[in-house]
């Protein structure tokens, strides 16, 4: 008889934790969705660079390669960027980083669609860097030093630096990117 009223006494603990167990993962579910939302409505499109010398302040393009600045976004809130390096840097051409082995051959392990559009490279233009494959950008990107009109059209572009461009200007090879964060709306 203890043993069976044991048993109910579990039962019913194991059938009320299973309840609020799926209560809370409908609340957790739930909530995720709410975050999601909010968290998509309270997204700016601005991003910072943090260098040992400043912090470079840059705007994003969703509305023409909204498939990059979504993966771009992705990245900067896991971290992916954080002390990386500006591996490439060519003088009066352009800085390249997000390589996570610092060559120019490492990626996030994906690669992107291109989402070519209208807008032009000039000084501070932010676009994803790829092979000789238009849809193999993941996570490397440059930002140019002045107008190359001879990339236009070829390259995502979906930024622009708005402020720190001299933070750019005096980068080098091996300069680290301490960290990119998200501007959130009200910063």
């Amino acid at each position: 008889m203890k043993y069976i009223l044991l048993g109910l006494v579990f039962g019913v603990m194991l059938v009320g934790g299973y309840q609020a167990d799926m209560l809370q993962a409908k609340d957790l579910s739930m909530t995720n969705n709410k975050l999601k939302v909010e968290k998509k409505m309270s997204d700016s499109n601005i991003i910072t660079i943090e260098l040992e010398t400043g912090v470079v302040t840059i705007e994003l393009y969703p509305e023409v390669a909204p498939k990059t600045v979504e993966s771009f976004k992705k990245l900067i809130s896991q971290g992916f960027y954080d002390g990386l390096t500006f591996h490439r840097v060519i003088p009066g051409f352009m800085a390249q980083g997000g390589d996570p082995e610092g060559t120019g051959m490492g990626g996030p392990g994906f690669s992107l669609k291109a989402e070519f559009n209208d807008k032009k490279h000039v000084r501070g233009t932010l676009a994803m860097a790829r092979s000789s494959d238009p849809d193999s950008a993941g996570s490397q990107f440059y930002i140019c030093y002045g107008p190359q009109p001879h990339l236009d059209g070829q390259y995502t572009i979906f930024g622009q630096v708005t402020d720190g461009m001299e933070l750019i200007d005096d980068v080098s090879n091996g300069t680290v990117m301490k960290k990119l964060s998200i501007v959130e709306s009200g910063e």
